[in-house]
């Protein structure tokens, strides 16, 4: 059944949640009194506590001390404020390090780490899992029935890997778990290749700068396990909250496209969403950010099925390990906060409430700064977009339902990255989803933004940018997909690789040549200096005129079954096709060869959103700079207007009048945005 509305993260607050990253552990307690002073001005409602608290909470082995921690959740809960409450996994004590020194991490050289920073323990160490658990446990027993208890926020931006003896033994088994036999474990790898075939499970070792690096099906297994093993951790924490807290909403921060886990293996086990999000505005091309920033909380929304996700760390200033912290201008930070909301959060959150005094992040931008009272620029801001978000309560819990969806896979990501060819490194499978995605942003069309494993079917248009690796029964569901009448699209380096980065045989783009009516004989990856033209075929049907440039990527396909749209203009293979279109069931497939200019892919998806009649947040044209996003419960729309752009502009709204909800204004006809301005549309 299709959900319109979620029922707010934690239904005791059924409103937008504003606050940030409390660490009182840090101040004495002659300041806690002021803070709640503060957090009622600032109109923050809910604060992230106790994240790295560990010490505090733990001073020595088995001796807990909550007290501290009872009058800041008491405080909050006599201020009319609720808590995220954290456990403390992500940064371990002293003490502990010390007397299990198997809970740091060992590095690939095989190195075991010293004692500092974060995230520097083994996940598969039974002695951290049981003292996890132990103070997790601790946690929810105590505060299970308090009355500021809102959520659960698990350790902090789960990341990094270990390569301990201990790590080592658990992907020997997690191999051996997958593929059952040697003989199975060698062909997927493709051992035989410079005599690396396994005769002995114990032979097996995870990749490593002194050791094995070059075999890819090794490097992908790996980084599954990887997950697979944080993911594990993960569960032991949740399990030590819900034996005392069963209802209580459990998140994790998350770090947008991060490469080094699979988010959408974790996203299973949590009920909400939350990400840390810190864009670096002012430093180039703002509108392009917004874009490419849309895009990532549009997965976090995705990974939930459409439900809210929460911002969980944003920054109301400045971000201080950036090259260079500038400073968000005046109507950014309500621009940037509203965004979220726009794509799908029913929070925002700071990183961090009360600038840290000293250490690392000192620096970095706070709500209250190192003055320590209201009367600061970035203080009246906040409050400002406090006062924003209390009058939101009707957009808490809605969501959208995109006609377009848009495949970024992280194993694609991985295999695609490790692959020594047709160019090195990166090879922009990134960049270029955002690049497509772009081009429904531009026109205020809201757009999933999935994996490779997610349901089709209800989608009128799939975007598959770069699909290199297709893994088992993908292709089959695209099949299906366009045969029952939709609307594919491929591009360049597709269907090249199975699930273990073994090379299709029989030509590319592999399982899928038949949906799309084409196959692939070379690729040419073009030197920084090359380019070639794409040039529309006559009456091509989507209204294709003039000259693209190609770049970096040209595929020289036969187009079998397909009808060739445009062909490339320059070198051995001009005439050849360039963008095909294949007739299939009751859809079809499409096909673009080459890495095309910006101006392409805007021409290409105009032509099909006009055909498809996709889902619009606002029948309008909308001035370069402005994004239009949709929120609904299925009755109601709410359409965020934003001007990501320092100048005002106008847009012209048509003759219905809608309430903008931030101001309970009536609007109509031609409007003015501000800017950086934003209005909450009502309809």
């Amino acid at each position: 059944m299709t959900i319109d509305r979620y029922p707010p993260i934690n239904p005791r607050f059924p409103h937008m949640l504003h606050g940030g990253d409390y660490n009182p552990d840090q101040w004495p307690e002659t300041v806690w009194d002021e803070d709640m002073r503060l957090m009622k001005l600032a109109h923050c409602n809910t604060m992230t506590v106790a994240i790295f608290a560990w010490t505090k909470l733990e001073p020595a082995e088995g001796q807990f001390e909550f007290g501290w921690l009872d009058r800041v959740m008491d405080l909050l809960a006599d201020n009319g404020g609720y808590a995220v409450l954290a456990t403390p996994s992500g940064a371990r004590p002293a003490w502990l390090a010390a007397k299990y020194p198997e809970v740091l991490r060992v590095r690939p050289d095989r190195g075991r780490n010293l004692f500092g920073v974060r995230h520097n323990h083994c996940f598969t160490s039974p002695v951290y899992r049981e003292k996890t658990a132990l103070i997790n446990g601790k946690l929810a027993e105590r505060y299970a029935n308090h009355p500021a208890l809102l959520a659960w926020h698990l350790s902090n931006e789960y990341n990094g890997e270990c390569h301990c003896e201990l790590c080592r033994a658990a992907f020997r088994t997690w191999v051996k778990t997958k593929y059952g036999t040697l003989d199975a474990l060698n062909h997927a790898w493709w051992t035989g290749f410079w005599s690396h075939t396994v005769t002995d499970w114990a032979q097996i070792d995870p990749p490593s700068p002194i050791g094995e690096t070059s075999v890819h099906g090794l490097n992908l297994d790996w980084k599954r396990f990887v997950t697979d093993q944080t993911t594990d951790f993960m569960q032991v924490e949740i399990t030590s909250l819900r034996q005392f807290t069963p209802d209580v909403p459990i998140t994790t921060n998350m770090m947008g496209t991060f490469p080094g886990l699979n988010y959408w293996r974790m996203a299973p086990h949590l009920d909400v969403i939350s990400w840390d999000s810190y864009p670096m505005w002012h430093k180039g091309d703002d509108v392009a950010l917004a874009s490419d920033i849309a895009f990532v909380h549009d997965i976090n929304r995705c990974l939930k099925g459409g439900k809210p996700f929460m911002l969980m760390e944003s920054v109301p200033s400045a971000t201080n390990w950036v090259p260079a912290a500038k400073v968000k201008r005046p109507g950014m930070h309500a621009l940037s906060s509203l965004q979220a909301v726009a794509h799908g959060s029913d929070t925002v959150q700071y990183f961090q409430w009360r600038k840290s005094r000293g250490s690392a992040e000192k620096f970095h931008g706070a709500v209250v700064d190192h003055v320590g009272h209201e009367g600061t620029r970035v203080f009246g801001e906040v409050a400002d977009l406090g006062r924003m978000l209390e009058r939101l309560d009707p957009v808490v819990g809605t969501t959208v339902r995109p006609d377009v969806a848009i495949v970024y896979d992280w194993e694609n990501n991985w295999a695609m990255t490790d692959a020594q060819g047709p160019r090195r490194g990166d090879k922009g499978y990134l960049d270029d989803c955002k690049r497509h995605y772009r081009a429904f942003w531009k026109r205020g069309i809201p757009v999933d933004v999935i994996d490779m494993e997610q349901d089709f079917s209800s989608y009128k248009l799939l975007i598959a940018p770069m699909l290199y690796m297709v893994r088992p029964g993908v292709a089959e569901r695209i099949e299906a997909f366009v045969k029952a009448g939709g609307v594919f699209v491929a591009t360049y380096l597709s269907g090249i690789v199975d699930e273990n980065d073994l090379c299709f045989l029989g030509g590319w783009p592999g399982p899928l040549r038949e949906t799309l009516g084409i196959w692939a004989e070379e690729i040419d990856a073009l030197y920084e200096h090359d380019a070639n033209a794409v040039l529309p075929a006559a009456g091509n049907g989507l209204g294709l005129n003039g000259e693209y440039v190609a770049r970096e990527f040209c595929d020289l396909i036969h187009a079998k079954t397909a009808t060739v749209l445009a062909t490339y203009g320059a070198d051995f293979y001009a005439g050849r096709p360039a963008l095909t279109v294949n007739e299939l069931g009751k859809g079809r497939a499409y096909y673009i060869a080459s890495r095309n200019d910006e101006r392409f892919l805007d021409d290409f998806y105009a032509a099909l959103g006009g055909q498809l009649n996709l889902l619009c947040a606002l029948n309008a044209e909308l001035p370069s700079g402005i994004s239009a996003q949709l929120r609904s419960d299925g009755k109601r729309r709410f359409v965020f207007l934003m001007n990501f752009n320092p100048e005002p502009a106008t847009l012209d709204l048509g003759s219905a009048s809608v309430t903008d909800l931030l101001t309970g204004t009536t609007v109509q006809g031609q409007t003015e945005l501000s800017g950086y301005g934003v209005a909450v549309l009502a309809a």
